[in-house]
């Protein structure tokens, strides 16, 4: 069974949470502030944890950063916070993932399974080749034609992976409709915007946890998609 240590100051969200990873199969350890986190983690095998940013005594950034001297367990942070600044710092300081209060317990969960899934499959993954595209849980196979997100497989029509097989292969670089447009369909780009937008909303369906806001598969307003590269 794999164990997972919520901590917020607010009992109500924690009890809330483990209700629902309770369901999933997961055992929940609680703590109410960073110390009593730290000193759970010291006595438990802990595979994932849920922490708050602010709490009393120690809050979730100063604890981050101790874990991190000596742990690479999944941290998801929680925060009432919406700000970029704010989600940043959190990443920057070492949390995998970050969700916003108030948030759908739904999605927390998806994101728990997600990190859960990537933790447990380290070391497990195939070996990179020429044809083998990865950002961060996402990973695309073209020998195999595969495409997977924390290990799961994904079905896409033939459109979609070549849409995103061209995304994946030049992560980071932002590419026009017209351009992805011209290069999978191999004619002039005329009116396209809708023909690919509808597809990409489709991709989004299938491989990003909260398709309103995605993780891999960007919007550049102005200019258009990219994939995101995600160490």
């Amino acid at each position: 069974m794999l164990n997972v240590l919520v901590c917020d100051d607010d009992k109500e969200i924690v009890d809330a949470i483990e209700i629902y990873l309770s369901q999933e199969g997961y055992r929940i350890y609680k703590a109410y502030d960073g110390l009593q986190a730290l000193e759970i983690l010291k006595r438990e095998e802990i595979h994932l944890l849920i922490l708050d940013i602010m709490m009393p005594r120690m809050d979730g950034i100063r604890a981050t950063l101790k874990i991190r001297e000596e742990s690479s367990i999944p941290i998801i942070m929680l925060s009432a916070k919406s700000q970029d600044t704010d989600k940043i710092l959190g990443l920057n300081m070492g949390a995998d993932d970050y969700v916003t209060k108030p948030f759908n317990p739904l999605e927390l969960v998806a994101r728990a399974k997600s990190q859960l899934r990537r933790y447990t499959r380290l070391g497990n993954m195939p070996e990179q080749s020429e044809h083998v595209y990865r950002t961060g849980g996402l990973m695309m196979n073209d020998d195999r034609k595969e495409v997977t997100v924390d290990g799961e497989p994904v079905k896409l029509t033939p459109i979609e992976y070549n849409i995103l097989l061209l995304l994946m292969k030049n992560q980071g670089r932002v590419f026009s409709i017209e351009q992805i447009y011209e290069s999978i369909w191999q004619e002039e780009a005329i009116a396209a915007d809708n023909t690919v937008a509808v597809h990409i909303r489709h991709i989004r369906e299938k491989i990003e946890i909260n398709p309103k806001e995605p993780r891999y598969l960007k919007v550049v307003w102005g200019v258009g998609y990219k994939v995101e590269k995600i160490q």
